[in-house]
């Protein structure tokens, strides 16, 4: 974690050195994010934060450390959702904070319609639509403890219907290390694009994940959602009834794999997919209210001498 982070901080002050950006936008809670985080707000650029104020309350993830140093240190902030907002707010931070939805739905109505016309995965898997669950692992939470990998494989093997499991690096190691056994029906692949991982999404019964954004791509697409964690940032798909918390034991996963029915209610709970509009103009506002602001304190600022 730390020398992956440093890493990308000694490179980025580089580019940011050279580029002299009048500002620098991150999103969501990587390692990528922490470290243009801290190199950002070193060099005094204005920060924006897309995906601000999700919490998992979790501190031992990785993730959430990045999220609370972000939003702490950044001069602009984009929420996904109210409740995101919210935890702004308990956390004291209420300036400069929007709720514009998630640019995530933006990039899926948009993918979507090309996904259906390029995509050939079903047919390569000899796939049918709504006749497999997906499932995604690669949290360390899961592929570093050993216990609730092996806690995960075994529901997957016991379901009685094909199971399409794109394995992340860090997974396949585990799996090996840990000698365990995959049954027929769960076929492992390699990781997918974007466009096939949308259409395996769409056309999946059932999703099984502990992947933030997968989550939220099942609700946009109105799939079923397993969450193999203990706790999600992506609360409000909890309480809209379209995802559930199995954490990692196989008596629970198997009991909501084939009992598991969402409602039929669906609201926008992360907006209507025009966040991206919204967050350039706003952007785009401040940065002209900050130059109207420079150059009432200068009125000779900007002026050519001749």
């Amino acid at each position: 974690q730390s020398q992956q982070t440093a890493e990308i901080m000694v490179r980025m002050e580089d580019v940011l050195l050279k580029e002299k950006p009048d500002i620098v936008i991150i999103r969501g809670d990587t390692n990528s994010t922490i470290a243009a985080t801290l190199v950002t707000s070193k060099l005094n650029i204005p920060l924006v934060h897309i995906e601000a104020g999700e919490r998992s309350f979790n501190r031992t993830m990785p993730e959430e450390i990045n999220r609370l140093v972000a939003d702490r240190l950044a001069d602009l902030h984009f929420c996904v959702s109210q409740v995101a907002k919210h935890n702004l707010a308990v956390e004291g931070i209420t300036d400069s904070v929007h709720w514009v939805g998630d640019v995530m739905l933006d990039a899926l109505l948009y993918a979507k319609p090309i996904a259906r016309t390029k995509s050939r995965i079903l047919d390569h898997l000899g796939i049918s639509p709504k006749k497999y669950s997906l499932v995604t692992i690669h949290r360390a939470m899961n592929t570093d403890e050993p216990e609730r990998l092996r806690q995960i494989i075994s529901a997957l093997n016991l379901v009685s219907e094909t199971v399409i499991l794109p394995v992340h690096p860090r997974t396949r190691k585990a799996l090996s290390n840990l000698n365990i056994h995959l049954e027929d029906h769960v076929k492992v692949i390699e990781p997918v694009g974007y466009f096939d991982m949308l259409t395996l999404e769409e056309n999946a019964r059932l999703i099984a994940t502990d992947s933030g954004g997968v989550q939220r791509e099942a609700y946009y697409l109105k799939i079923p959602c397993l969450t193999l964690r203990d706790e999600t940032e992506w609360g409000e798909t909890i309480d809209t009834g379209w995802n559930i918390l199995v954490g990692a034991d196989q008596k629970t996963i198997l009991d909501n794999w084939f009992n598991f029915s969402p409602p039929n209610e669906h609201p926008p709970i992360y907006g209507t997919g025009i966040a991206g509009q919204q967050i350039a103009e706003i952007i785009n506002n401040s940065m002209l209210h900050k130059h109207e602001q420079e150059n009432r304190l200068n009125p000779l600022k900007g002026m050519v001498s001749k």
